[in-house]
């Protein structure tokens, strides 16, 4: 008798059944691009970091760590991750600091404000291409614009000496725009009785700026810089744009994903590139549970 009055429960109704199906349906093709477009080819990598991989992925001879060996005894890879990690240090701080700045004076009452916003913006929908071309230009050597205002005759991309830096130029003006926008909206969420409390007590605008926006800003900010740490780290089409494969900084400049566009890609060792791929995945790892130690003791909510 419970049995059946259990079995009885349990049966779906013809709308229920309809909204099982349609939710099935919805729901499918994003599992399906997820497994597909995701999980397969990170298991894949996986796989192929352990192997000797041949020909269009046929093949495969399992060599276990053989390829974990070579890459973290390669002096190479070594460079790249110290060049991933110097143009981090210029990318992230003062595209945070300047997007930063921008935002709290484009919060203030200023003629053109919509302007401006659009104007920073910009570089965020730039094609790569076009603002590879642009900087090339701004930084070439002999008819660049750069060295023609100061009257100089700096090799800005092609001296191994400031080559990374002149990239993290580059990185900069790309994620300002990016970073101002979410700043903008992280502003809007702080209440105004703070500010108001602040002038009541004396505090000027910059007073306010470091005792009020600052501190209230610091759960956009954490999330801002832990993405631009992520982001930077991983960084490839800039490199792959603005630097030439007969530069002679690019030794100097290379990041650890174009290091493993060159193996996989140019010279056809995907093993290899993969292994490089699992040891950048190990090291962003690590980045990211220190950043999320450091939560709570930076991150302040309203």
């Amino acid at each position: 008798m419970k049995a059946a009055v259990s079995k009885q429960k349990t049966k779906m109704s013809p709308r229920q059944k309809s909204e099982a199906i349609w939710g099935w349906a919805f729901i499918i093709p994003t599992m399906a691009g997820l497994i597909i477009l995701n999980f397969y080819p990170a298991f894949d990598t996986v796989w192929q970091s352990l192997c000797k991989t041949g020909d269009f992925g046929r093949g495969n001879v399992f060599v276990g760590l053989a390829n974990y060996k070579a890459v973290l005894s390669n002096s190479e890879t070594w460079q790249a991750l110290w060049n991933t990690i110097k143009y981090t240090l210029i990318e992230v701080p003062f595209g945070v600091c300047i997007s930063m700045v921008l935002a709290a004076m484009l919060q203030q009452k200023i003629v053109g404000k919509s302007f401006f916003r659009t104007v920073f913006f910009l570089p965020m929908v730039c094609a790569p291409a076009a603002v590879a071309m642009v900087w090339k230009w701004l930084f070439n050597q002999q008819f660049g614009l750069l060295n023609h205002i100061f009257h100089s005759d700096v090799a800005w991309i092609s001296d191994p000496n400031i080559a990374w830096i002149s990239i993290g130029v580059i990185g900069v003006w790309s994620v300002i725009g990016y970073n101002m926008v979410i700043f903008i909206g992280g502003l809007q969420e702080i209440p105004k009785d703070f500010y108001e409390a602040a002038s009541i007590d004396g505090a000027g605008p910059v007073k306010q700026f470091f005792n009020v926006t600052v501190p209230l800003l610091s759960p956009t900010t954490f999330f801002i810089v832990q993405t631009r740490i992520i982001g930077a780290l991983t960084v490839f089409d800039l490199m792959f744009m603005v630097m030439d494969k007969t530069n002679a900084a690019l030794y100097k400049t290379q990041s650890i994903v174009y290091l493993f566009y060159t193996y996989s890609f140019t010279n056809g060792n995907k093993g290899y590139g993969a292994a490089l791929v699992m040891v950048l995945v190990a090291f962003l790892m690590a980045i990211t549970f220190v950043i999320q130690k450091c939560e709570k003791k930076f991150v302040f909510y309203n």
